[in-house]
This record gives structure tokens, sequence and C-alpha cells, in this order.
């Protein structure tokens, strides 16, 4: 737990206490395992893990604007709702939501996945964690941005899927509320992805923000990420997002 709460704290400045520790190990522990039948990801070594994974999640917070919310969340929880609502798109084996919501209890996370069988293994992970406040979504991304229970109602939208961001950018912009913003976490070809989504981005009545490059301190490999922060200024359009499959075999730079 010690060496979690100590690489969490060194990278991104956030101050975890054991409880939180230990659900993450907890986590960890249940991805290794489950691993062995299924699927879920290609880094089992646990330092590797705790970096590319739990610190990479929680990497949201070098965003000063969402931090200040988070932040505010945790000095104010209240007995009812939640005073924000952050939708994770493309959640794989559950990041970056299942770790945003065990440091931020009083976030209200959908994590949202097209494979029914890594959502029954996060119903899992949610139930074990003891987790409140955090559900499976299963579905596609461009039929749930048109359907009005999800449109245009989320603060913060965020995404590790491996697309091009002009394509997440049409799938996810759609259920971001006008004020809120959409976080892309990519790799060392995040700004050249930005450079070629920016007609879409304006289409979909998103603005460019903050945009902050980073590594892992406990990894002496090169591995540089970047996070794309894409602001709401307006709805979007309601022809958005298209069906059939189009942001990924036409995307909005090249139609």
């Amino acid at each position: 737990m010690s060496y979690i709460k100590t690489q969490i704290e060194t990278n991104t400045g956030i101050i975890i206490d054991d409880n939180k520790a230990d659900q993450l190990l907890q986590y960890y522990d249940m991805i290794i395992e489950k691993n062995q039948v299924m699927n879920l990801t290609a880094i089992t070594d646990f330092e590797e893990f705790v970096a590319k994974h739990f610190v990479d999640s929680l990497s949201l917070c070098r965003l000063q604007d969402i931090k200040k919310v988070l932040d505010n969340l945790q000095d104010n929880e209240k007995s009812g709702g939640s005073d924000c609502k952050l939708i994770d798109i493309g959640t794989g084996a559950g990041f970056p939501g299942v770790p945003l919501k065990i440091v931020y209890p009083e976030l209200d996370v959908p994590l949202f996945d097209s494979l029914q069988k890594r959502l029954t293994f996060l119903d899992d992970v949610i139930s074990k964690l003891g987790l409140k406040k955090i559900q499976t979504l299963h579905g596609r991304a461009e039929e749930f941005g048109r359907k009005l229970d999800y449109r245009e109602k989320y603060d913060i939208v965020v995404s590790r899927a491996v697309a091009e961001l002009t394509t997440l950018c049409e799938l996810a912009l759609p259920f971001c509320k006008v004020g809120g913003c959409f976080v892309s976490y990519k790799g060392g070809k995040g700004n050249e992805e930005l450079q070629n989504a920016q007609y879409a981005i304006k289409e979909l009545g998103g603005k460019t923000g903050s945009i902050i490059e980073y590594s892992f301190l406990a990894l002496d490999e090169n591995n540089g990420r970047i996070l794309v922060e894409i602001c709401k200024v307006k709805s979007t359009n309601p022809k958005y997002p298209r069906g059939g499959g189009k942001p990924f075999k036409t995307p909005l730079h090249i139609v």
C-alpha cells in the first residue's frame, strides 16, 4: 500500500489514505487474477501497473481547473447527489474511471464500454470494493450520445481509449455539458492528433483547453504522455455523433 501512496503523491500531488490505497491494491489483484482468463491488460508487473494505470488515471488532476472541482467535492461532501458527473468512455478494464472513483468517492461515475464481459468484471469490482454512485453502461457511444438521458449531461468526459482524437471527440463531446470538458489521455503522438482534430473540435462545439505533458517518475523508459483538454463552449449539432461507424471510418477532418 505504501508504494501506491508514495507513487501517487510523488507523481500527482494527491494524498490518499490507507483505505483508498487498499482498494486500489484489491483492484490490482482482481485484474491480475481475471487477466488469466480474460485479456484486460498487457501490464502485469506491479510497479509498471501502478505507474501506467493508477498514476496515469489520476493524472487528470494535473489539469488545475479539474483538480479544483474535485478538491471542492472532497471539501463539501454532501449526503445527497453528486455535484460532479464524470463519464468514462471506452473504459476497458476500468481506467481511468475506477481509480478516479476510489480517490474521489463523491464523483458520480458511469463506466461505458461496448464489451459486456469487461463490464461484468467491473460490476464485480464495484461490488467487492463497496463503491457507490458508480455503474456500468453497455453500448456504442455513437448511439448513447444521441439519447436524451446521456446527451450533454456530464461535467467531465474522459477516455483512455485507443482511437484517433478526431474520432474520440465525435464520440465524447456529445456527452459533455456546455461549460464542461472532455479529456483524452494520449501518448507521444497526442500533439499531432490534436492538430488533425481542430476542425472536428470546432464543429462539435469544443475549444482546445489545456495541454499537459508528463511522464512516470518511477520508470526509466521513454513514457511521455499527454492530456488533451477540450472545453465544451456550445451545444453539439444534433447530427453528431454520426452512426454506422462513421466516426471511425470517415473522421470529421476528412469528410
